[in-house]
């Protein structure tokens, strides 16, 4: 692994990894194509010598305590990028802010374990 992001501010969203603006204004930083366009601008942004990294993973979402942009407390939407494609995984939980923040990282590696053809239910160790 090269790097990593941590980005709350929407507008650094927009500055820093390229989510579009309007799309921002229109629907808030918790949306499915926000988590798209972060996974996607992850990659661009830590790109090595000009190629792009091989994967993005972005989280975006509500931890709680208290909903946010009319978004329910436990909505959650990942984003995975690679060369060939990009997706966006929906997540409904529920907890704590802690449980929820490791429940999110736990979906996060798991996805990508799935999309680089690692079975997540194997135990390395």
């Amino acid at each position: 692994m090269l790097g990593g992001a941590v980005v709350y501010s929407t507008a650094l969203k927009h500055s820093l990894l390229g989510v579009d603006a309007e799309l921002l204004d229109a629907e808030g930083p918790v949306h499915p194509e926000v988590a798209r366009q972060l996974a996607q601008g992850v990659r661009e942004k830590l790109a090595v010598d000009g190629r792009p990294a091989d994967f993005g993973v972005s989280t975006t979402g509500v931890a709680g305590p208290d909903p946010q942009g009319g978004r329910a407390v436990g909505t959650v939407f990942v984003g995975l990028a690679t060369a060939d494609s990009a997706r966006v995984v929906e997540l409904r939980l529920s907890g704590s802010r802690e449980e929820i923040r490791r429940r999110v990282i736990e979906s996060a590696v798991r996805e990508l374990a799935l999309d680089l053809g690692i079975d997540p239910s194997s135990d390395p160790m």
